[in-house]
């Protein structure tokens, strides 16, 4: 058994990170490598900036609020995280979100959908990369990449996907299975 999130990175009004995420996990639901797949909306989980006053790898968690997201992130065995591009970079509610675990992330795989303009979020996708390996995180090398997203939203905001984005889905789940089961060991409770 293993269960995958998808989480949503932008909070904006207006944004269409949910019609994506909508998408990813149609995909990996045909795809059948997971027995669970969740949508994580970082707007409805509604953290607050940092205000954890331990450092996060000790777990020493005050608010009722870092203790949830720990307890969603901790049950997770992979992630995709669907990004926007904002200015060259990813942004900061999902770089909030990251930062206020620590264990909960370690040797679990992650997979990147970024979305923009002309660069498809390829900027923030690569940015991140350089976040979760330094938490133990694998991102996989397989992506999809969407760029002028606004012309794969229909008018009910459902993602109409080209070839090209299926087949970069359907690459990334295929990865994201394999890393899952390849860091499960990793994952494993040591035994005092």
């Amino acid at each position: 058994m293993s269960k995958l999130e998808i989480i949503v990175a932008s909070t904006r009004p207006g944004r269409l990170g949910p019609s994506v995420a909508r998408w990813v996990e149609e995909e990996a639901a045909k795809h059948g490598g997971f027995t669970e797949v969740e949508v994580v909306d970082l707007a409805e989980v509604d953290l607050p900036f940092m205000n954890e006053p331990h450092h996060p790898r000790f777990g020493r968690y005050t608010h009722q609020h870092t203790r949830d997201w720990s307890a969603k992130v901790a049950e997770a065995d992979a992630f995709v995280f669907v990004m926007p591009e904002y200015n060259y970079g990813y942004n900061a509610e999902l770089k909030n979100a990251i930062d206020y675990l620590h264990s909960e992330w370690r040797y679990k795989p992650v997979g990147m959908v970024s979305y923009g303009g002309v660069s498809a979020g390829t900027r923030a996708a690569q940015m991140i990369k350089q976040v979760v390996t330094t938490l133990k995180m694998t991102p996989v090398f397989e992506a999809v990449s969407i760029p002028f997203v606004q012309q794969f939203i229909d008018d009910d905001k459902r993602l109409v996907p080209n070839e090209v984005m299926t087949s970069s889905a359907e690459a990334m789940l295929d990865e994201l299975v394999r890393f899952t089961d390849a860091l499960r060991p990793l994952r494993a409770p040591v035994a005092p």
